[in-house]
C-alpha cells in the first residue's frame, strides 16, 4: 500500500523517489557541488544581468529559487538552472524596444516575461509536448549562438573603450565606434584588456581557477591602482556599484492584458529556446550518467521555476551549460546539488555583494568579450558548412537575422527554414526502378540502368512517406518512368521503404490502383509496413488497389504477378527478366512474318 501510494504521489512531487533514497555520501557530494556551482555563478550572474539589461543583482536572484524549484520538479539529476547567454540576450533584444534597460518598468516587463514563459513551459510539459523542441535544428543554434556572440561583444564596446555611444544593431554599433575611436580613454581601456589577458590566461594555464573570478579580481586590483594613482576624475573609471546584500525581494508582474498581448510573440520564442537549451543540456548529461531522462517533467520543471522566479525578483531562467557542467564534475549524485547551488548563493550573496562597488564596467566587459567568444563553436560550425548544403543555408540565414532581426524573429525564422527544407527533402523521396540483376546470387534486385526491364511489368521503390507534399512527386516520377514504356500495364511498389501513408497517399494509390486496372493490368504493393498498411485497412481504398494484390515478398510478388502477365508477348520477349519466364515456350517471327515455335 506503501508503494503504490509513493508511485502516486511521485506524479506530483517528482523529487519524491530520489529525496527518500539519499545516502549520507551522496549529500556531501551534492554540497561541495553545489558550493562550487554557488561560487561560480557569482560572475556569471552579474555578467548574464548586464548583457539582459537587467540590474546586475537580477542576474543573481536568477540563480536562486528557480535553481532549487527546477531541481525539485524537474527530471534531470545534474542539471542547473539560472540566467543563461541565450535567454538574456533574447530577453534584452524583446524588451529594449518597449522600455528603457535596467529602468523599473523595463524590470516589470522582464518579470511578466519569466511568468508568460513559465505559464507556456508548464502547460507544454503537462500536455506532453516535450518532443516539440526537436525542431530547433542545431544548425539553428549554432547560427543564433554565434550571432548572439557578436551582438553581446558588439554591446560592450562602449565599456570597454570608456566611450558614450548609442544603441542599435551590431553594424550601427560598429559605425558608431569609427566615428567615436579617436576618444578611447586608455585607462578604462586598460582595465578591460588586463581584465581580457587575465581571464585567458588564467583558463588555459590554470584551468582548476574559474577564470571569470581571476579575472574579475585583476581588473578590479587594476582599476584601484589607476585611480589611487590618478584619481577618479582623471581615469573616469566607472564601477557596476555595490550590490543590495539582501535575499531575492518579492516581486510582482504585471497582467495587464496590453503588456500579455505586447509580449506574447516573445514569450513563445523565448520559451522555445530556453527549453531547447535546458532539455538538450540534461539530455547530454543524462547520457553520460545513465540517467533516463523524462523531457516532458522537464518541461514542468523548468515551468515552475520561471513562474516561481518571477515573483522573487528573477527573469527567465533555463539550463545553464556551464554550471550543470561543472555541478556533474564536481561529483553532484542527485538534484539536491543544484539545490545547495541556490541555497548558498543567497548566503555568499549576503556576504560579498557590497564588493561589486570596486568591479569596473570595464572589467565586465572584458569578461562578456570571453564569454562571447566561448560561445563560438568554431568546431560544428566548421563540420556543419563542409557536411550539408541545406544546414549550411539554416546556419547561415539565422547568423545573419540574428545579427539584423529582433532575436526572437530570428529563431522563428531559423526554426521555420529548417522545418521548409525538412520538408523539402521529405517530399522528394527516392524512387527507383528494380530489376533483377543476373550478376548477383538469386538474381537479388537492382536499380543498374543498364538492365532490361519487362515490358509488361515496371517494378519501383519508393524510400520515405507517402504524404500529401510527397504525393505530387511521387505521381509525376512514376508516370515519367511508365511513358518509357506504353505495354507496362502491372505497376508493382516495392513498400517496404514507405513507413507512412496519409489520407493523400492512399488516394494516389487507390487512382493508380483504378487506372491499372482500366488499362487491363493491376497495382501491387510489396512488403507494405503495418502503419501503412493500416491506413489503407481503415478506409474503402484497398478496394481500389485490390487487397489480393498486397504481396509479402518479392519472390511471392513475382510468382504471382507472373501468372496474369499475357504470356504471348512473354513468349515473343527474348529478355527473359524473371526465373519464371522459362516456363513459358519461345516464339520467334522470321523474315516472312511466319512464327516459329522454338
Amino acid at each position: 500500500m506503501l508503494a503504490v501510494n509513493r508511485t502516486y504521489w511521485s506524479q506530483f512531487l517528482p523529487f519524491l523517489p530520489w529525496l527518500t533514497k539519499i545516502r549520507r555520501e551522496d549529500l556531501r557530494a551534492d554540497f561541495i557541488a553545489g558550493l562550487t556551482g554557488a561560487v561560480i555563478v557569482l560572475p556569471q550572474g552579474v555578467a548574464f544581468a548586464t548583457i539582459a539589461g537587467m540590474p546586475p543583482e537580477y542576474g543573481l536572484y536568477a540563480g536562486m529559487v528557480p535553481a532549487v524549484i527546477a531541481a525539485l520538479f524537474g527530471s534531470s539529476h545534474h542539471l542547473v538552472s539560472g540566467p543563461t547567454t541565450a535567454a538574456s540576450i533574447v530577453l534584452f533584444s524583446a524588451l529594449s524596444a518597449f522600455a528603457e534597460p535596467g529602468s523599473m518598468q523595463y524590470v516589470q516587463l522582464a518579470l511578466t516575461l519569466t511568468i508568460m514563459v513559465g505559464v507556456i513551459e508548464l502547460v507544454m510539459g503537462l500536455a506532453r509536448l516535450g518532443a516539440l523542441v526537436n525542431f530547433i535544428s542545431h544548425s539553428v543554434v549554432l547560427g543564433f549562438t554565434a550571432g548572439a556572440a557578436l551582438l553581446i561583444a558588439g554591446n560592450q564596446i562602449k565599456h570597454f573603450f570608456g566611450l558614450e555611444m548609442e544603441r542599435g544593431h551590431l553594424h550601427e554599433i560598429l559605425f558608431s565606434f569609427y566615428r567615436h575611436a579617436p576618444d578611447i580613454n586608455l585607462d578604462v581601456t586598460a582595465v578591460g584588456v588586463a581584465t581580457l589577458l587575465a581571464g585567458i590566461l588564467v583558463k588555459r594555464y590554470l584551468p582548476r581557477i574559474p577564470y571569470m573570478i581571476a579575472a574579475m579580481l585583476v581588473g578590479s586590483l587594476v582599476s584601484v591602482a589607476l585611480t589611487a594613482w590618478y584619481g577618479q576624475d582623471q581615469t573616469g573609471i566607472r564601477t557596476v556599484g555595490a550590490l543590495p546584500a539582501t535575499l531575492p525581494p518579492l516581486s510582482a508582474p504585471d497582467f495587464t492584458f496590453h503588456t500579455i498581448k505586447q509580449l506574447a510573440p516573445a514569450a513563445f520564442a523565448v520559451t522555445l529556446f530556453a527549453l531547447t537549451e535546458a532539455v538538450s543540456i540534461a539530455r547530454s548529461l543524462a547520457v553520460r550518467s545513465g540517467q533516463s531522462l523524462d523531457g516532458n517533467q522537464e518541461f514542468i520543471g523548468q515551468g515552475l521555476s520561471n513562474i516561481a522566479g518571477s515573483f522573487f525578483s528573477g527573469y527567465v531562467a533555463t539550463g545553464s551549460f556551464n554550471r550543470s557542467g561543472v555541478n556533474y564534475e564536481a561529483g553532484a549524485k542527485t538534484p539536491m546539488a543544484a539545490m545547495f547551488a541556490g541555497s548558498l548563493l543567497m548566503i555568499i550573496v549576503l556576504l560579498v555583494a557590497p564588493l561589486a562597488a570596486y568591479l569596473p564596467n570595464a572589467a565586465m566587459a572584458g569578461i562578456l568579450f570571453l564569454v562571447a567568444w566561448g560561445l563560438i563553436d568554431f568546431h560544428h560550425i566548421a563540420k556543419v558548412l563542409q557536411t550539408s548544403h541545406s544546414d549550411s543555408v539554416v546556419l547561415i540565414v539565422t547568423f545573419l537575422a540574428t545579427l539584423t532581426l529582433e532575436l526572437e524573429f530570428a529563431i522563428l525564422l531559423g526554426v521555420l527554414l529548417s522545418l521548409f527544407l525538412y520538408l523539402m527533402r521529405t517530399a522528394r523521396p527516392a524512387i527507383a526502378s528494380r530489376v533483377p540483376d543476373p550478376r548477383l546470387p538469386k538474381n537479388k534486385f537492382s536499380s543498374d540502368p543498364s538492365l532490361p526491364e519487362c515490358p509488361q511489368l515496371k517494378i519501383v521503390r519508393i524510400d520515405g512517406s507517402l504524404f500529401f507534399g510527397a504525393v505530387s512527386y511521387v505521381e509525376e516520377t512514376v508516370n515519367r518512368m511508365l511513358q518509357r514504356n506504353r505495354g507496362q500495364k502491372h505497376l508493382a511498389i516495392s513498400a517496404q521503404g514507405i513507413n507512412f501513408i496519409d489520407v493523400a497517399g492512399a488516394e494516389y494509390l487507390a487512382r493508380e490502383g483504378r487506372r491499372r486496372t482500366a488499362m487491363g493490368g493491376g497495382l501491387y504493393l510489396i512488403n507494405i509496413k503495418a502503419g501503412a498498411w493500416r491506413t489503407l485497412e481503415r478506409s474503402d481504398y484497398l478496394e481500389d488497389i485490390n487487397p489480393g494484390h498486397i504481396l509479402a515478398t518479392k519472390t511471392a510478388a513475382v510468382t504471382g504477378i507472373f501468372q496474369k502477365l499475357d504470356h504471348g508477348i512473354c513468349a515473343r520477349c527474348d529478355k527473359r527478366i524473371f526465373r519464371e519466364c522459362a516456363s513459358v515456350p519461345r516464339i520467334e517471327e522470321n523474315d516472312a512474318g511466319k512464327v516459329d515455335s522454338g
